[in-house]
């Protein structure tokens, strides 16, 4: 599962559109040295539209005049843009006089001047920005770069020993980063960093008696000194021996659901996504045989 956030500042919005057409007006490039505020210092005016070329004027002042320029060719670096979907309608105050199919409305987030600084804005581009990296698919990538394994399973009755019906079952699996998490990864691309960090959410034990045991946490190992205690947080009894499988024993399965949150560098855009991995062991539970 994936989403995509975008945070939209409307003081922003009314800026960055407004500035489009006036420096467009001016011919097609803003002036971004006298700006105080981080939405004004963006070049929003080289966004305009293409001028005539040649410095000639175009059709009407707010239609773009100027040196002919791409709108697109000055982007400012670091932003990561997404077209807005559906687009505003015709009548919208996004449009600043504009009309739908002449250009589009993105949604943008950008990098300040300093690495923790970022700022959301939208915005009227007159071509589609360069081509620019999906941060789900760094997201992907950085995944990919982990070690997310099955939990590494520990269980009472051991795997070749004998349990007895009606004994609690201690289920547990080792706390390391591949088995449990935290685990941490990063990808980049064009500019763009995105860290992600996977942690165990869950493990749904499949105990081979037709029983899932659900556990929210990785389980308490056992110790001799618990003796018949059950298990405080991840447990299991047989009623029936394995014996009354096709097997004979009880083939365990633990699936660890991994849950993944992922953010650009910086803040802005996240999401989330889900990894299944599983392991599996065979143990043999008998009943207590007694003597007359």
């Amino acid at each position: 599962m994936l989403r995509r956030g975008f945070t939209i500042a409307t003081t922003a919005l009314a800026l960055s559109t407004a500035m489009t057409h006036t420096a467009a007006a001016d011919g097609g490039k803003g002036n971004a040295e006298s700006c105080e505020t981080v939405f004004i210092c963006v070049d929003v005016g080289t966004r305009g539209k293409p001028g005539s070329g040649g410095g000639g004027s175009g059709p009407a002042p707010d239609k773009g005049s100027g040196t002919g320029e791409k709108a697109a060719d000055k982007e400012p670096p670091g932003c990561v843009y997404q077209r807005m979907e559906p687009q505003p309608p015709a009548d919208s105050w996004m449009w600043g006089g504009d009309k739908p199919g002449d250009g589009a409305i993105y949604e943008a987030v950008c990098q300040g001047e300093r690495d923790e600084e970022e700022f959301a804005m939208t915005i009227w581009l007159a071509d589609p920005p360069e081509a620019t990296v999906n941060p789900a698919v760094l997201a992907r990538e950085a995944v990919d770069k982990m070690l997310l394994r099955g939990p590494e399973i520990g269980i009472t009755p051991k795997p070749g020993g004998k349990g007895v019906v009606g004994m609690p079952v201690y289920l547990w699996t080792e706390r390391g980063a591949e088995t449990y998490g935290p685990n941490t990864a990063s990808a980049s691309a064009g500019g763009i960093t995105v860290t992600a960090t996977a942690k165990v959410a869950k493990i749904d034990w499949q105990m081979g008696d037709g029983t899932t045991v659900t556990c929210t946490t990785p389980g308490t190992p056992y110790k001799a000194e618990y003796g018949k205690k059950p298990s405080p947080d991840c447990g299991h009894r047989y009623t029936k021996p394995s014996s009354t499988t096709a097997s004979g024993d009880y083939h365990v399965t633990a699936t660890s659901t991994w849950d993944i949150d992922w953010q650009v560098n910086g803040g802005g855009v996240s999401g989330e996504m889900t990894e299944i991995r599983d392991s599996a062991v065979d143990i043999t539970v008998a009943e207590v045989q007694v003597l007359n």
